[in-house]
């Protein structure tokens, strides 16, 4: 490991993100923002939603939009860089083991994750409040916001070095939309008990732990999945996502 190296392939992306801030900053909570106006604001003072569904929803659109930076931070670079713009042949080249290359585009999206996640609680209060809040540890909500992080990160990898170009369509399509509707990021998950079927299935979605997860650090008077259960599926779907885009990412920078 050349910390060095690591350090500046960091500093480079930071600069990069920094250039293109507007566009990043619309990109990350242009959507969370609309979804929080319509069903927490417009859905609420409508009558059509009970006014306790703001703080319900809250959780879900923190891990939505970390899920869908986090992707998009790290997969759209790796398309380009492996198909158009051939960049990561720099990159590889760097003093550094290749799979080290890998891992510092999970943390910097990762790190862009935790930031967009972060700002959606004041940007929410700010359509929403007032907002019914409960922090009772806020160890475990780092433990969880962090877990979720790494988990678009990776998720982002995985599906940067397995698709192409012409499947980023696909890639939202059939993956991210899926993920979103049966993530629990708009109801809890018990709220499928009328649906037991479907309630078992939606467990091999990574988003319901984070929105679950989510949902018992900060409104644990809601109903949610236990916190343990919540961080070991979490901890394992991190794992299985890195190791799987670590050897997506072998296999392209061998072609």
């Amino acid at each position: 490991m050349n910390w060095k190296t690591f350090l500046a392939l960091l500093a480079r992306d930071a600069h990069v993100a920094r250039r293109n801030f507007i566009p990043l900053l619309l990109q990350t909570f242009l959507q969370p923002m609309m979804f929080v106006f319509i069903f927490g604001r417009v859905m609420v003072r409508s009558g059509y939603m009970p006014n306790a569904y703001k703080s319900l929803l809250l959780p879900g659109i923190m891990a939505i939009s970390m899920i869908f930076t986090g992707v998009w931070a790290v997969a759209m670079p790796l398309i380009g860089e492996f198909q158009f713009t051939h960049e990561i042949e720099d990159r590889l080249l760097a003093p550094i083991e290749n799979d080290w290359l890998a891992i510092e585009k999970v943390f910097f999206g990762a790190a862009q994750a935790v930031v967009a996640g972060l700002a959606v609680i004041p940007a929410a209060w700010l359509l929403l409040r007032p907002v019914e809040l409960n922090l009772q540890s806020p160890l475990t909500f780092a433990g969880v916001t962090v877990l979720v992080a790494f988990l678009s990160a990776c998720g982002g990898l995985a599906l940067g070095c397995s698709i192409s170009q012409t499947q980023i369509g696909l890639m939202f399509s059939m993956v991210l939309t899926p993920m979103i509707f049966f993530g629990c990021a708009y109801y809890p998950w018990s709220a499928l008990a009328n649906f037991p079927i479907l309630q078992k299935v939606v467990l091999i979605n990574p988003l319901v732990y984070a929105s679950e997860g989510l949902r018992g650090t900060l409104v644990p008077q809601f109903p949610h999945l236990p916190v343990i259960a919540v961080l070991l599926a979490l901890l394992v779907f991190d794992s299985l996502l890195l190791a799987l885009g670590l050897r997506q990412f072998r296999r392209k920078a061998v072609t």
